[in-house]
């Protein structure tokens, strides 16, 4: 299954992204970020890959600060 992983710079932007997506009615999910993405922030995003452009639509909506979108083999 493919999901998307949203990068974000601290754990703060993780549960502020979360509660926005959850709101929006997305099934998101925190999770430790994957290391082959980064090293940075431990906590990333995880939601369903076909709603990609809706979610980053609603984290810029909110003004939610993040480094980055990737796809991912679950």
């Amino acid at each position: 299954m493919s999901y998307g992983v949203v990068l974000v710079p601290s754990t703060s932007h993780a549960i502020r992204a979360e509660r926005v997506c959850h709101l929006a009615g997305f099934k998101v999910k925190l999770i430790p970020t994957p290391r082959q993405l980064s090293s940075n922030c431990g906590t990333a995003l995880r939601f369903h890959w076909e709603e990609r452009e809706a979610v980053e639509q609603v984290l810029r909506a909110n003004k939610v600060e993040y480094d980055g979108v990737y796809q991912v083999e679950w």
